[in-house]
């Protein structure tokens, strides 16, 4: 049996996916960066490989991706991570015409073709207003995890208007809010409609062409899809797998290498 490991090492999370020859997951993982990108790297690597059973000798290609893709030192190539998202979700959802790939530091709008191919994108990678770093202040000026963000801002009844465009000062805005009177929920709903809004505008910049497929750890957050479906007006397709989806189409490059008998060598930046 062939396996290979699909790397994605983003601005705030490394993941790692190991596919077997059939293209079926045998194994993934998942951890927070806490300081080094590639003590990160091998430790979500030496994970997924525990989580699968396998041996570094068994695995036959690894592709790296991601913000921190180029401290993925063990890789044997490289591909970028709007590559990736359109290729993971492509495979699962063969429909897909556009991707939205909402991470901790950057949002991607990315255009695909019928057999998958990127046609076009946009990158929302000067502001983190509409990435999932504006729900992390959030989260630290209400002091919740983020896994309770997305249900408590659907309990909203009078959501507030969020008017900052900074994270930097998202912050200071809610505790002004609350301040005020304003409900947590309320607030809440607001930075999420504020997310929503600008991650749609990005969408129109490639084309509004569906179906449209949500990645990334944020579409984990059923707040932000149901409000990001009222905005684009349409529905969108969520995976299980999201959080794992750049890394998964990572996998799917080593796959494909692996087929045609690449030997592994140092990382490298390949086209896809």
């Amino acid at each position: 049996m062939l396996y290979v490991v699909g790397v994605d090492i983003g601005s705030t999370q490394a993941k790692a996916v190991a596919l077997d020859e059939r293209a079926q997951i045998v194994g993934q993982a998942l951890l927070d960066i806490e300081m080094n990108m590639g003590s990160a790297a091998q430790e979500v690597f030496d994970q997924v490989l525990r989580v699968a059973g396998l041996s570094e000798s068994e695995i036959a290609f690894t592709v790296a991706t991601g913000y921190g893709r180029y401290r993925v030192t063990f890789g044997d190539a490289q591909v970028t991570e709007i590559s990736c998202h359109a290729r993971g979700a492509t495979a699962e959802f063969p429909r897909t015409r556009t991707v939205l790939d909402i991470g901790g530091q950057d949002t991607k709008a990315i255009r695909v073709g019928d057999a998958g191919e990127v046609m076009d994108f946009a990158m929302n990678d000067k502001c983190a207003a509409g990435t999932g770093r504006f729900l992390g202040a959030a989260s630290f000026a209400l002091e919740l995890p983020l896994s309770d963000l997305g249900p408590l801002a659907m309990q909203a009844t009078a959501p507030v208007k969020i008017t900052t465009t900074c994270t930097v000062f998202a912050e200071s805005e809610i505790i002004g809010h609350l301040a005020k009177g304003h409900r947590a929920e309320d607030v809440l709903a607001g930075m999420h409609y504020s997310i929503a809004t600008r991650c749609a505008s990005l969408v129109r910049r490639v084309g509004l062409t569906p179906e449209i497929t949500f990645t990334g750890g944020v579409s984990r957050n059923a707040a932000m899809v149901t409000l990001l479906q009222q905005v684009l007006g349409m529905p969108l397709n969520v995976s299980a797998q999201g959080h794992f989806m750049g890394a998964i189409g990572a996998a799917l490059y080593a796959l494909d290498h692996a087929r045609a008998g690449h030997p592994r060598a140092r990382a490298e930046e390949v086209p896809s």
